[in-house]
């Protein structure tokens, strides 16, 4: 077995990578619905989800740093051409969405995708001991359970 500098193996980390980097894309077509609803919403609760929409994104967009300089951190390189992110990314597509129900299902739809991502991620990082990785993903799927739950009870439905 290789290791890297930081001590993991080089063959489990190059798959972590390939793997982030789906994440990555997937994560920069989220943020970029965020983006949408935020300017697009309509409606009487305008107020208030211009502004979770604009918290939403803000933080989705801090996540992809983190996304892109952990992959760079195992060695790879992220991607960082939206031709690249249309090709790999799973997460729904929201085009001139301006209702709110329909934005807050957006949200949740995407969500349920990225954490299927992360916990897939998730298993490959303990396996391979790498820490960085798994605690990103931990802390990640912790706050998106939690943003799921809340837009679940918008919505008035369980998880």
């Amino acid at each position: 077995m290789t290791l890297n500098t930081i001590g993991l193996d080089t063959i489990k980390t190059q798959e972590i990578a390939t793997d982030l980097n789906h994440l990555l894309a997937n994560f920069q077509i989220y943020y970029q619905n965020l983006r949408g609803i935020h300017w697009n919403i309509k409606g009487k609760r305008f107020f208030d989800l211009h502004v979770k929409f604009e918290e939403l994104y803000t933080d989705a967009n801090t996540k992809v740093d983190e996304i892109a300089e952990r992959i760079l951190t195992l060695g790879d390189t992220p991607l960082h051409t939206f031709e690249d992110y249309a090709a790999k990314a799973q997460v729904p597509v929201g085009k001139n969405i301006s209702q709110d129900d329909l934005a807050v299902r957006l949200i949740v739809d995407s969500l349920a995708q990225l954490l299927k991502i992360e916990r897939e991620i998730l298993g490959k990082a303990g396996d391979a001991s790498d820490e960085g990785t798994g605690s990103m993903m931990s802390d990640f799927i912790t706050e998106q359970e939690k943003t799921v739950w809340m837009m679940k009870a918008w919505l008035n439905e369980t998880i």
